[in-house]
C-alpha cells in the first residue's frame, strides 16, 4: 500500500488542522470570555433533550410547570420567570435561541463582564414576564380577545432576556450603535407585540423596556453625555427602521397563523377553504347576501401562495422604500407619504363600512370576525404615526435623482401593465375552459385591474370570474404579484442612480479648469456638491458659490490665473449684485483680501490655515515630541499608515470608515456640518487620497483624506480635511496619520501641506493687527472682537480653538483666511448665510438645544 502525499492531500490535512484549530479556539474563547453564555447555552440544550422538548417543545404539563404565564403563576409557580428562558417552544426556537445568544449575549458579555450580563439579563427577565402578565391581566378590559388569548397563553424562550440585556448595555454605548440598538429593538420588539401579539413578544417587548430603563444603574452612561442631534445620514436610518418596521409588522400577521396582536388583522385571510368555486357559486346563486357566500368567495380569493404573496406586495414595496428613505430620496419619502395616506383612508373606510352599516354586521372587511370600534380604529394609528414621522423628518429627504429617472420609470411601468394586460385577456382567452364562467375579451379586460388588487381589498366586489384549474388558476392569481415584484424591483433600481447635480455640465467643466489651472488649498472644496458656478467671460476663471438667504456665498478665491484675480472678483461681484444678491467671499486668502481691500470693501479673519513646508521634515527636537511619541507608539503596536483611494477601497475598510465617521460625528453632539467642512460623500472622489492606520488584523484606527492643490496643471500640495478616529482605538492616530502623510508626500516631492483651517479661532497676538489700521477699518476690529468672542463661546461645542492647538504640534506656518464684503450693513445677513451654510439641516429646536448646551457648560 501507497501513502498518498499528493499536494492536494497535504492541503486537505492543513485545512482540517486550521479549521479544528479555530474551532478550538472559538470554544476558548467562549469559555475565557463568555462563560455565563456558555453555560446558558448548554444548560437550555441539555434540558431540552432531557425533557424530551427538542422538537415539539415542552409537553403539555411541563410547559404549565416552568412556562411563563397566568395559570402558572395562579399554581404559584414563582420559579417561571426564569424557568422559562431555559426551554424553546420547539426546534426552530432552540436554534434561534442559539444564535442570539452566540451572536449577541457573548459579544454583550466580553463588554458588560459575567456579573452585569447576570444582572441586567435577570432582571430584564423577571420585571418583562411580570409586566407581561400584568398587562395580560389590563388589556381585556379594553380588547376582551387579545386578552383572553394573553391570558390563556403560555411563553418559553431565551429571546427576551437577551434583548432587555441589549438595550441595557446600549445605555454607555457610543451614541450612533445606542440610537441604533434602541430604534431598531423598540421598532421591532412593538411590531411583534402588535402584530403578532403572542405572550412571548409582549414579555419581550416588556424586557426591552426594562432594559432600557435599568441599564444607566447597571453599566452607567456613555461618558460623552447628552447629544444634541444625529447626522442627516442616521436621521434617514432611523426613519427607516420605523417605516420598515410597520412593513413587517402586516406580513408577520398575514403569514403566523398564531398571529393575536391588536393589528392582526389578516390573521383569519389565510385560512383552507372548505368549499369548491361551484358549491360557493351555488350558495351565491341562491343570497348574494348570504354570510357564507361572502365568507366562500373571500376564501376562495385568499387561498393559495399566489393570494397571500399579492397581499404582502404592499408591503413589501413599502420596504423598498424605506431603502430609499435611508438614501435620502425624495421620491422615496413621496410615494411612502401616499401609501400611508392610502392606509388611512382604507382605515376610515374599514370604519366606515362597520358602524355606518353601509354593510351587515356580517361583514368580513379586513377579516375580522369579531368586529368592535377598537379593533377597527387601533389599524389607523399606525399609518397615522408614520405619516406625522415623515412630515416632521421631511428636511431629511432632499436627494433628487437624476433628470427623468422617475419619467423613465412611469413609462416603464404602463409599458409593464400593457404588457401584463395582453398576457392576461390572450392567456385568459386561451384558456376560458378554466374558467367557472366563460370569459370575453371586455370581462378580462375589466377584470384585469382587479388582479393587481390585493385580494383583501376586494371583499366587497363581487368576483366576474374564479379559476377552476392550473393555467386560469396561474393567471388568476399571480399577474397581480409578477406586477407589483417588477414595479417594486424598478423603483428599487431608481434608488441606485447617481444623485443628479444643480449643473453637471459647469461642475465638470470647473474640475477640469482647477486641474488644468491654479488654485488655492481651499479650491478642491469648489467641486463639492451644493455648490454653483460663476464663469468669467474669458472663460480663464470661475467662482463656486451657494446663494442662501440673498447672500451669494462662495467657496475660497476665484480659480485661475493669479493676474486674473482683480477681473474674476469685480465680474462675479457685478453678476452677484445684478441679481439682487449680497457678494460676500469666504475663506480668501490675503491675495484675496488685498484685492478687496483696495475695492473698498470690508474684510474680517475668519480662520487660521496651518501650513507644513516639506522639503526637510524630521520631526526632531523637544518640539515634536509628541509626534515622534505617535511614530514610535505605532510602530511597536503594529499600526501603519496606507493610501487609499474611497471610491475603490475594499468593503471591509469601508464599513469600518463609515462606522468610525457616524460615530464621530454623534458623540460631537452637534448638528452635521457642511460647507468647508467635508464629510463622507467628499471622500468618495477619485482624485482625493486617503490615508488610514491599520493595524495586523485591518482593523482601522483612523483615516484622513487629503484634496490635491493644483499649481499650473500640476499637484504641489496636498490639504488636509476629513480627520475621524475610532474612540476605543489607537490614541495618537492623528498625529501618527498627518506625519505619517507628511514623510511620505515629502518621498514624492510635494512642497507642502495644508492642515486647512479652524474657523473662528487665530494665534495668539493675531487680534493686535487692527490696532494699528486706520479708523476706516476700526469697525472691523470691533467684529473681530465679537467673533473672538464667538468662537470662545463655542469652543465647549465644536472645538475649533483646541484643533487649531493640536495642528500646532507639528510647527506650521500660520496663514490667516479672511471675509470680505462690500457692505458692512449686511453683516447679520452673511452671518445668517454663513451659519446656514455651515448647518444646513440644522432646526429651531436644534439651535435651541445649542444654546442650552453653551450656556450649561
Amino acid at each position: 500500500m501507497t501513502i498518498d502525499s499528493s499536494p492536494g492531500t497535504e492541503e486537505s490535512t492543513s485545512r482540517a488542522r486550521v479549521v479544528t484549530q479555530k474551532a478550538a479556539g472559538i470554544i476558548r474563547f467562549g469559555i475565557r470570555d463568555a462563560p455565563l453564555t456558555v453555560v446558558l447555552l448548554l444548560t437550555m440544550w441539555i434540558l431540552g433533550a432531557a425533557t424530551g422538548s427538542l422538537v415539539h417543545g415542552p409537553s403539555r404539563d411541563l410547559e404549565h410547570t416552568i412556562g411563563a404565564g397566568m395559570g402558572s403563576i395562579q399554581h404559584g409557580h414563582v420559579w417561571i420567570p426564569l424557568s422559562s428562558a431555559l426551554w424553546a417552544g420547539n426546534l426552530l426556537g432552540y436554534i434561534g435561541a442559539s444564535v442570539l445568544l452566540i451572536a449577541v449575549a457573548a459579544p454583550l458579555e466580553r463588554r458588560m463582564g459575567t456579573i452585569k450580563l447576570a444582572i441586567a439579563g435577570a432582571s430584564t427577565q423577571i420585571l418583562g414576564v411580570l409586566l407581561g402578565l400584568g398587562w395580560a391581566s389590563f388589556v381585556k378590559v379594553f380588547d376582551s380577545n387579545w386578552g383572553f388569548r394573553l391570558h390563556v397563553g403560555s411563553a418559553v424562550g431565551a429571546s427576551a432576556w437577551i434583548v432587555g440585556a441589549a438595550m441595557a448595555a446600549s445605555s454607555n454605548m457610543g451614541t450612533l450603535w445606542r440610537r441604533r440598538i434602541r430604534v431598531g429593538t423598540l421598532a421591532l420588539t412593538i411590531t411583534l407585540a402588535l402584530f403578532s401579539g403572542q405572550l412571548q413578544d409582549v414579555i419581550r417587548f416588556f424586557a426591552a423596556v426594562v432594559g432600557l430603563v435599568i441599564g444607566q444603574w447597571i453599566v452607567g452612561r456613555s461618558a460623552r453625555g447628552e447629544r444634541i442631534a444625529g447626522t442627516q445620514r442616521e436621521g434617514r436610518v432611523l426613519v427607516a427602521i420605523v417605516v420598515a418596521a410597520s412593513a413587517i409588522g402586516p406580513m408577520i400577521a398575514a403569514l403566523s397563523p398564531q398571529a393575536v396582536g391588536p393589528l392582526a388583522v389578516l390573521r383569519d385571510l389565510f385560512r383552507g377553504v372548505p368549499w369548491t368555486v361551484a358549491e360557493v357559486r351555488e350558495l351565491c346563486a341562491e343570497s348574494a347576501s348570504d354570510p357564507d357566500c361572502r365568507r366562500g368567495l373571500l376564501e376562495l380569493r385568499l387561498s393559495g401562495i399566489g393570494p397571500t404573496l399579492l397581499s404582502l406586495m404592499p408591503s413589501i414595496f413599502v420596504l423598498v422604500l424605506s431603502d430609499g428613505l435611508r438614501r435620502g430620496r425624495r421620491f422615496a419619502w413621496i410615494a411612502t407619504v401616499c401609501a400611508q395616506v392610502v392606509l388611512l383612508v382604507l382605515s376610515i373606510g374599514n370604519f366606515v363600512i362597520r358602524f355606518v352599516d353601509a354593510v351587515d354586521s356580517d361583514s368580513l372587511f379586513y377579516g375580522i370576525s369579531d368586529p368592535n370600534v377598537y379593533r377597527t380604529l387601533v389599524p389607523f394609528l399606525t399609518p397615522l404615526f408614520v405619516l406625522i414621522l415623515l412630515i416632521a423628518t421631511r428636511r431629511y429627504f432632499d436627494v433628487a435623482a437624476p433628470a427623468k429617472t422617475y419619467r423613465r420609470l412611469g413609462a416603464a411601468i404602463v409599458a409593464l401593465l400593457a404588457v401584463l394586460a395582453v398576457i392576461y385577456v390572450g392567456g385568459g382567452m386561451l384558456a376560458r375552459h378554466g374558467f367557472d364562467r366563460e370569459p370575453t375579451v371586455t370581462m378580462l379586460l375589466a377584470d384585469f385591474p382587479q388582479r393587481l388588487v390585493p385580494p383583501v381589498y376586494l371583499q366587497l366586489i363581487d368576483p366576474r370570474l374564479l379559476p377552476v384549474d392550473i393555467e386560469s388558476t396561474l393567471l388568476f392569481e399571480w399577474t397581480g404579484v409578477v406586477f407589483w415584484g417588477v414595479a417594486a424591483l424598478l423603483v428599487f433600481v431608481s434608488f441606485l442612480k447617481p444623485v443628479k447635480t444643480a449643473d453637471p455640465t459647469a461642475a465638470e467643466r470647473a474640475r477640469s479648469m482647477l486641474i488644468a489651472g491654479t488654485g488655492s488649498p481651499l479650491s478642491w472644496m469648489t467641486t463639492w456638491k451644493g455648490n454653483t458656478y460663476w464663469f468669467s467671460a474669458d472663460g480663464s476663471s470661475y467662482v463656486a458659490y451657494r446663494v442662501i438667504a440673498g447672500v451669494a456665498l462662495t467657496t475660497g478665491d476665484p480659480v485661475g490665473p493669479p493676474d486674473r484675480m482683480r477681473a474674476a472678483i469685480e465680474g462675479f461681484a457685478e453678476f452677484a449684485s445684478s441679481n439682487g444678491w449680497i457678494p460676500c467671499f469666504y475663506s480668501v486668502t490675503d491675495d484675496a483680501r488685498t484685492i478687496t481691500d483696495s475695492m473698498g470693501w470690508s474684510g474680517l479673519q475668519v480662520a487660521e490655515e496651518t501650513v507644513l513646508d516639506l522639503g526637510q521634515v524630521a520631526f526632531t527636537g523637544k518640539r515634536f515630541q509628541d509626534v515622534r511619541t505617535a511614530l514610535n507608539r505605532a510602530k511597536k503596536s503594529g499600526i501603519t499608515a496606507e493610501w487609499i483611494s474611497f471610491p475603490h477601497a475594499p468593503l471591509a475598510i469601508k464599513d469600518q470608515i463609515v462606522a468610525i465617521s457616524e460615530e464621530w460625528v454623534a458623540d460631537k453632539g452637534m448638528p452635521e456640518m457642511g460647507f468647508t467642512l467635508g464629510g463622507l460623500d467628499e471622500v468618495e472622489d477619485e482624485q482625493v487620497r486617503g490615508l488610514i492606520a491599520v493595524d495586523e488584523d485591518r482593523t482601522v484606527h483612523g483615516v484622513t483624506s487629503w484634496l490635491p492643490v493644483y499649481r499650473d496643471g500640476k499637484v504641489v500640495g496636498w490639504t488636509l480635511d476629513f480627520m475621524r478616529r475610532r474612540s476605543e482605538g489607537f490614541r495618537p492616530a492623528m498625529e501618527f496619520l498627518i506625519a505619517s502623510a507628511a514623510l511620505k508626500l515629502e518621498e514624492e516631492g510635494v512642497e507642502f501641506l495644508s492642515l486647512s483651517g479652524a474657523p473662528l479661532a487665530t494665534i495668539a497676538g493675531d487680534s493686535e493687527r487692527n490696532a494699528n489700521e486706520p479708523e476706516a477699518t476700526t469697525f472691523s476690529a470691533m467684529m473681530d472682537s465679537v467673533l473672538d468672542l464667538l468662537g470662545r463661546t463655542l469652543e465647549p461645542v465644536y472645538g475649533f480653538r483646541s484643533l487649531l492647538a493640536f495642528k500646532s504640534k507639528f510647527q506650521p506656518r500660520y496663514v490667516p483666511m479672511h471675509m470680505t464684503f462690500a457692505d458692512p450693513a449686511a453683516l447679520p445677513s452673511i452671518g445668517n448665510a454663513v451659519g446656514r451654510a455651515y448647518l444646513p439641516t440644522v432646526t429651531i429646536g436644534q439651535g435651541f438645544k445649542l444654546v442650552r448646551t453653551i450656556l450649561g457648560r
